[in-house]
């Protein structure tokens, strides 16, 4: 029973990362982002557990990265389809225009399809961190869940921040044609970024972390939901300074 605890909270991840993708499929943006953040809570505490009950194992790996591929792979491709073809005023998805693809009396928007590459790299990404042996104390690469959150911070931003000229940059299909290619490359690049994982407590050996943690926090209650792009690069940047 013991045993089982993590791959339950594994599982829940999962099932806030489908329940996700049936609302942004729908475009209630907001509430797909509010289950991919419960997910992600839960896959944080997954490891956790197994550490803490000392029952990991390679089914629990396996287990992790096939919910995480829903919640923080499927749903952030899904979002980046969605605002793209807003981006593009492209028509619905049973239209037909020279947006689209067509075939049996049904028709796909093709450029937006782009930001649907974020899941084929967050695939890569979690089958080549199942096999590395060496991000224990580190990644390389930037996380699916830090990925789906900076990408589902996006809906957040528009719905709550009231920023006419931060909505028209995040609507602009050429930001977020780079945002896409540009989250793609850091999900599968080379660079090493500290972990969230303490050994112990203690500020010597932990000093990056509790100083990201608390810029975090800063950054939130000043820039709210705006804050999380920040977050993410000032991951990257401290990471880079600590290496």
């Amino acid at each position: 029973m013991k045993k089982n605890i993590p791959n339950f909270v594994t599982l829940l991840n999962l099932l806030c990362g489908s329940i996700a993708v049936l609302f942004a499929v729908n475009n209630f943006f907001v509430t797909a982002a509010l289950f991919v953040f419960l997910g992600i809570f839960f896959d944080f505490f997954d490891g956790l557990l197994a550490r803490k009950l000392n029952v990991q194992s390679a089914l629990g790996l396996q287990l992790d990265s096939l919910a995480d591929m829903v919640t923080s792979g499927l749903v952030p491709g899904i979002i980046l389809y969605k605002l793209i073809a807003i981006a593009v005023d492209a028509p619905p998805m049973a239209a037909s225009s020279e947006w689209s693809l067509h075939w049996s009396g049904f028709s796909m928007a093709f450029i937006p399809i782009i930001g649907l590459f974020v899941t084929l790299a967050s695939a890569y990404r979690l089958a080549t961190f199942n096999l590395d042996e060496d991000q224990q104390t580190y990644f390389k690469g930037l996380p699916t869940p830090a990925n789906a959150l900076l990408i589902m911070s996006l809906p957040l931003i528009m719905e709550f921040q009231h920023n006419d000229a931060i909505n028209a940059i995040i609507l602009n299909k050429w930001f977020l044609i780079a945002l896409t290619l540009l989250s793609c490359y850091l999900l599968n690049s080379s660079i090493k970024l500290f972990a969230l994982k303490f050994k112990d407590y203690s500020f010597k050996n932990n000093a990056i972390r509790y100083i990201f943690i608390v810029l975090s926090l800063v950054l939130l209650i000043v820039l709210q939901f705006a804050a999380i792009p920040v977050i993410i690069l000032l991951y990257i940047l401290l990471s880079l300074i600590s290496k």
